[in-house]
């Protein structure tokens, strides 16, 4: 867990009277076991923060002071039993209760409640001999030691203040033979600036001509978006490497490129960044294919998104019935800072509708990648809905304008998106055509359905209207619908809105 909140407001924390009813050994409420009336940090408290907590609490990673042993503890009880009280830390929104995550941070109020309890009985030590091992955890690496480290070969700057910079970086892989790849891991030098990264696979060249052109190390993002490339996901902020299932890989030939696109947020001061990325090979050829399904696509580009001032529970909607047979492995939420829930239901063909993801209170610092401990079926015809709200008032503490001012979707931290992204395996390798098939024709519905209700009633949507509203009833039937489709996506409007990686 990361307790980068250090510097909380007591109105933030828990009542002293609630906190201590909740702590001590007299007072149990629900199932919890009894607590022990001594409470030490080598039997009840190490084994808890070794085990959940020091990952991330140890030089060189991302929290901001260590948890490795009593006197780490100690000075930092009172924020501990707090904080996790409040289910601040460990970091973990999904919603308990309905799906299980493997890879899921969350305490159990047992344990909970001796965090409490310790800190309430003066925080003791107790038998040095007793307490556990720390972990042996990975040097320097979430994942252990890489197969292959590429690194920026010079820091990028980014400027104090400004406008959000979105660069590109290419990192040449020079394999010598084509390698199959299980997992990425990022690993920013300056966190405080680094927004998120995105990942793509180039094997044309073009990536090296871009940045050729460039006096900058890499060449500008705002300009090029990447989407000729191969996509291979990313990382966000509070986000942690994963392993791809064994049977799953990217095929990684010897031409290719690494690129990372990066988002920066300035912070108020100069900073330096220095990317290093390692690089995990599989062991042998991937026997399955997989693919991205991202409700709404394109991070709620083609929503329209536009949040009023002072709006509490703007909602942004999506659907998607799945065309095969397929199996969700893992669900990756993503939206700014007006973010406030969260919710991914899949229901089946004649059916009970299952959550497959609800995030009640939304951190943007904190963007995880919840993967199923179970895969979850998806037979041909189910129906994934989902639902992101955003808050826009002045009440909302993560709010960076105030007071508030209409946001609307776009790149920058400021402005929003709206994404659930499901990892999913058709049951047929060759199925993947139809998936894919069905996910471009449905960015392109979405297209349609935005020019339909633009406004401005341009000669362009007149023209779509006129030659394709056979039955003039001023709607784009699903009869009518495929021709359209063919015809945009030859007339070169589509350009950016099918060609994506979701």
């Amino acid at each position: 867990m990361n307790l980068i909140n250090s510097s909380l407001t007591h109105a933030a924390l828990l009542t002293a009277g609630t906190f201590a009813l909740l702590t001590t050994g007299t007072a149990v409420a629900g199932n919890l076991k009894p607590l022990p009336d001594n409470v030490t940090f080598s039997e009840h408290v190490a084994p808890i923060l070794f085990n959940n907590c020091t990952r991330c609490h140890r030089p060189g990673e991302a929290a901001p002071f260590a948890l490795m042993n009593f006197d780490d503890a100690k000075k930092r009880s009172r924020q501990i039993a707090e904080i996790t009280h409040k289910r601040i830390m460990p970091p973990w929104h999904a919603e308990a209760g309905h799906v299980e995550y493997a890879n899921e941070r969350r305490l159990t109020e047992d344990q909970i409640a001796l965090l409490g309890a310790w800190h309430q009985q003066g925080a003791k030590p107790g038998d040095p001999a007793k307490t556990p091992a720390l972990p042996k955890f990975p040097e320097g690496w979430q994942l252990g030691k890489p197969d292959l480290v590429l690194k920026m070969p010079e820091p990028f700057e980014v400027y104090a203040e400004g406008k959000d910079i979105y660069w590109n970086f290419v990192l040449p892989l020079n394999l010598p033979e084509d390698k199959w790849v299980r997992a990425i891991e990022f690993r920013p030098s300056a966190r405080s600036v680094v927004h998120h990264a995105l990942y793509y696979l180039d094997t044309s060249g073009d990536a090296r001509k871009f940045d050729a052109r460039d006096p900058k190390q890499g060449y500008n993002g705002m300009s090029r978006s990447n989407r000729q490339f191969e996509s291979l996901g990313g990382w966000a902020v509070g986000g942690e490497a994963l392993l791809l299932p064994q049977e799953l890989a990217w095929h990684f030939p010897t031409n290719a490129d690494f690129v990372i696109q990066t988002h920066f947020h300035p912070s108020g001061k100069v900073e330096y960044e220095t990317s290093t990325v390692g690089i995990y090979f599989a062991d042998k050829a991937p026997t399955r294919k997989f693919a991205m399904l991202q409700l709404p696509p394109l991070f709620g580009r083609l929503n329209g998104i536009s949040i009023p001032a002072g709006a509490t529970n703007y909602t942004v909607k999506d659907s998607f019935v799945t065309p095969v047979d397929l199996e969700a492995f893992s669900v990756s939420p993503h939206a700014h800072y007006l973010g406030k829930t969260f919710l991914l239901t899949a229901t089946p063909p004649g059916g009970k509708t299952q959550t497959l993801l609800k995030i009640a209170n939304w951190d943007f610092n904190w963007q995880e990648d919840c993967e199923f401990k179970n895969r979850i079926p998806l037979p041909k015809g189910t129906r994934l809905d989902a639902v992101i709200t955003y808050d826009n008032s002045a009440e909302n503490p993560n709010n960076p304008t105030s007071p508030p001012k209409k946001v609307k979707w776009g790149p920058m931290s400021t402005d929003e998106m709206a994404a659930l992204t499901l990892s999913v395996i058709p049951a047929r390798n060759e199925d993947i055509a139809a998936l894919k098939k069905a996910k471009r024709e449905r960015s392109i519905d979405l297209f349609i359905d935005r020019a339909l209700e633009d406004t401005r009633n341009t000669e362009r949507i007149q023209l779509m209207k006129a030659t394709f509203d056979k039955n003039s009833d001023g709607k784009l039937d699903d009869e009518e619908r495929p021709a359209l489709r063919a015809f945009l996506e030859t007339s070169g409007m589509l350009k950016g809105v099918t060609d994506g990686g979701f």
